[in-house]
């Protein structure tokens, strides 16, 4: 089969053609049909976390696809059913953070597309425990976005326990703020998208965004002048972004991190924060709960995905678009050619 590989840390991806795996006990093979490209997947090739990935490496944790084989204990209905193999590849299911309904925070999880080859390829492996199944009113192109970059803003919005009467940030209208946007719309606040490119803030007006901040500018007057926000979820890795959206918050005001900067490192004024009962709050993915949410939302007609269509021989051009910032909202690979 054909797969994107990352030979070594930092070095440029291979198309190679290499075996198709084998399904072991609990486990399915998936048929990819579409897969996204997230910025984690920039990340783990070119090893810029503290926790390496598997080397080397098929990244992808966006895979969208059909069943075509169960392992050993898994139910043979499932041959056939369309699924997700979305970033948490695998919970243990048994510690107190699987138990309590949290299972990202696994003590022994294992992550697709990082510490488990992932779906840049034509066929991938998933746990039959934690694939999620796609409703038939989702495209697989659609879907894939939606498995990383749809769950992790719909969960960071749902910990930020919004309110209809509240404002809410989005920084960044990318890949995962366009869907960052349209969930806080759901969730019916007021709703204020923040970026730097004229086409993404045409983007969130398309999308309904009630205001829309060109960080250009006086960033901080403007976000003044609408009163401040309650909470802002902050997509892009930018510790100057997450510093920006701490001075706007309104007193007990949220702020939700999900954009991973490669230095590891965020400056906040404690002072304000204690003085404003700031929350300052972590947000890694959802859980298979919250994927099947966000999949029913996207049926409904609730959601609409912005990407373009790219071929997997092309992934370190789309690297290279991702990180210049050309791309309106997300990539993702279309393997039915």
């Amino acid at each position: 089969m054909r797969a994107a590989v990352v030979p070594a840390i930092g070095a440029p991806l291979e198309i190679r053609d290499v075996p198709v795996p084998e399904p072991g006990p609990g486990q399915v093979l998936v048929r990819i049909e579409a897969s996204g490209l997230c910025h984690t997947d920039i990340h783990a090739a070119r090893g810029e976390w503290p926790v390496k990935p598997m080397i080397p490496l098929i990244p992808g944790h966006e895979g969208v696809g059909r069943v075509v084989k169960a392992g050993a204990d898994v139910d043979p209905v499932m041959v056939g059913q369309r699924v997700a193999l979305p970033w948490l590849g695998r919970a243990c299911g048994t510690c107190r953070y699987c138990v309590g309904g949290w299972e990202t925070y696994c003590t022994a999880p294992q992550y697709t597309g990082y510490t488990m080859d992932g779906s840049y390829a034509e066929y991938a492996v998933g746990y039959a425990s934690h694939v999620v199944r796609v409703p038939d009113g989702v495209s697989s192109f659609d879907a894939a976005p939606l498995t990383c970059a749809g769950v992790t803003t719909y969960k960071a919005l749902k910990v930020a326990r919004p309110q209809p009467t509240e404002t809410a940030m989005i920084v960044g209208i990318g890949g995962l703020g366009h869907l960052a946007l349209q969930y806080a719309r759901i969730f019916g606040t007021t709703t204020v998208a923040v970026d730097v490119e004229d086409e993404k803030l045409d983007l969130a007006k398309q999308l309904g965004a009630d205001h829309v901040v060109d960080a250009r500018g006086d960033q901080a007057a403007n976000l003044a002048r609408l009163g401040g926000v309650d909470l802002a979820v902050v997509t892009v890795p930018s510790p100057a972004a997450m510093h920006a959206a701490h001075a706007s918050l309104n007193p007990n005001g949220r702020l939700v991190i999900v954009g991973l900067p490669a230095d590891n490192t965020l400056q906040l004024p404690v002072f304000e924060t204690v003085l404003k009962g700031i929350s300052v709050i972590g947000s890694l993915v959802g859980t298979r709960n919250d994927l099947a949410e966000c999949f029913a939302l996207h049926a409904q007609g609730r959601t609409k995905v912005v990407a373009r269509s790219r071929r997997l021989e092309e992934v370190n051009d789309c690297f290279e678009e991702v990180l210049a910032g050309t791309v309106p909202a997300r990539l993702v690979f279309d393997l039915t050619a």
